[in-house]
C-alpha cells in the first residue's frame, strides 16, 4: 500500500453486486458475507513520503456474527429493514499475533539516524458494523472497534520522537481525506424502499412472520447513527527509556545517566466520530454520560453565536 498525496474518488457501487449483474443488496452479497476466512499469515507493507511500515498478522480469522458479537445462524448476522431500505451487517476479525514496524525513508524529512519503531502484540480482534442501502449497496455508516488485551510496549525517547514525526507526516493526508468524506457525506438520509424481493425473507428466522414495527425497533437498537472508530486496550504497560548517548561511539556521555519511566493504563479507550457536527446530540455515543449534556449545551451556544455573526455579515 502507498499513501496518496491527494485522496482518491469514492469506490462507487459494490463490485460484488456489479459482477453478479445486480444493482441492489441480494444473494451475491449474502454469499460473500457468509464466508469464513482463515489465513495463516498476512504481511502488509505501507510506503509513505516520510516513512515505510509493515504489518504482520498470524492466524487471522474473519467471520460473520450476530449483533451480540457471537457466531450464530447466518440469517441472524444481518438486520434488514424494508421500510428504510437499509441493512446492517456485523463482522469480526481475530488474530494470534500482530507485529508492527516503521522506519524513516531515505528521502523523508526525518533525522539521518533514526531508530525503527516496533510493536508486537498478542491476540486481539476487530469488530466491524456496516450500514448499507439495499438499492445500491453503498455504505452509509460504519463502526470499527479495535480491541486489545494486555499490551507491553518499550519505547526509547528517539523512538517516541520518530513516532510523533510519523504521525505528523500522515496528518496532512488524513486531513484531506477527512475533508473529502465530509464534503461527500449526505445532508440527510433519503430512505427509499427497495423493490420487493424474495431475498428479504432471509433476514428473518424460519417460522417467524416479519413484523414492520418489531423489525424497526430491532434495527434502531443496533443502528449506527454516524460513522465512528474506537480503540480499547484492557491494560497498557508503557516503558519509556532514555537513550541519550553519542551515536558515533555508542557510549554514555560523561556525567549523564540514562533513565526510564513506566506508565500503566487500564481500560484505555479512544473514540473518534469524524462526521459529528457541533451541537448535535451525543446520546448514541458508546461512552455517553450526563457530563456530555453540559458540553452539548455549550457547543450549541457557540454554534448559535457563530450563526448570528455570519447572518450579520
Amino acid at each position: 500500500m502507498r499513501t496518496c498525496e491527494e485522496p482518491r474518488p469514492p469506490n462507487g457501487q459494490s463490485p460484488i453486486a456489479l459482477a453478479a449483474g445486480q444493482s441492489e443488496y441480494g444473494f451475491a452479497e449474502k454469499v460473500v458475507e457468509g464466508m469464513f476466512i482463515v489465513v495463516n499469515s498476512i504481511t502488509i507493507k505501507i510506503h509513505s513520503k516520510a516513512f515505510h511500515a509493515s504489518f504482520e498478522l498470524w492466524q487471522l480469522q474473519g467471520y460473520s456474527v450476530n449483533p451480540n458479537w457471537q457466531q450464530s445462524d447466518l440469517r441472524l448476522t444481518r438486520i434488514t429493514d424494508p421500510q428504510r431500505g437499509e441493512v446492517l451487517t456485523f463482522k469480526e476479525l481475530t488474530w494470534q499475533t500482530l507485529r508492527i514496524e516503521a522506519d524513516a525513508t531515505d528521502n523523508g524529512d526525518q533525522d539521518p539516524v533514526t531508530t525503527p519503531l516496533r510493536l508486537i502484540t498478542n491476540q486481539g480482534r476487530i469488530q466491524i458494523s456496516l450500514k448499507r442501502r439495499t438499492k445500491d449497496c453503498n455504505v452509509m455508516a460504519s463502526k470499527l472497534m479495535f480491541l486489545l488485551d494486555d499490551l507491553l510496549w518499550v519505547l526509547t525517547d528517539s523512538q517516541l520522537k520518530a513516532m510523533m514525526k510519523y504521525a505528523e507526516s500522515l496528518s496532512e493526508a488524513m486531513e484531506k481525506s477527512a475533508q473529502q468524506r465530509k464534503s461527500l457525506a449526505p445532508e440527510s438520509v433519503q430512505i427509499t424502499p427497495p423493490a420487493p424481493s424474495t431475498q428479504q425473507s432471509w433476514s428473518q428466522p424460519f417460522g417467524v412472520s416479519p413484523n414492520a414495527s418489531s423489525i424497526g425497533q430491532y434495527f434502531d437498537k443496533h443502528d449506527m447513527k454516524e460513522s465512528s472508530y474506537h480503540l480499547l486496550i484492557s491494560r497498557l504497560d508503557l516503558h519509556i527509556c532514555d537513550d541519550s548517548h553519542t551515536r558515533e561511539t555508542g557510549t554514555l556521555k560523561h556525567g549523564m545517566l540514562g533513565g526510564a519511566m513506566q506508565l500503566t493504563f487500564r481500560r484505555m479507550a479512544f473514540d473518534y466520530y469524524p462526521f459529528h457536527r457541533a451541537g448535535d446530540a451525543c446520546k448514541h455515543w458508546v461512552r455517553y454520560s450526563e457530563a456530555m449534556e453540559t458540553r452539548g449545551q455549550w457547543a450549541k451556544k457557540l454554534v448559535s453565536e457563530f450563526q448570528s455573526k455570519i447572518e450579520k455579515l
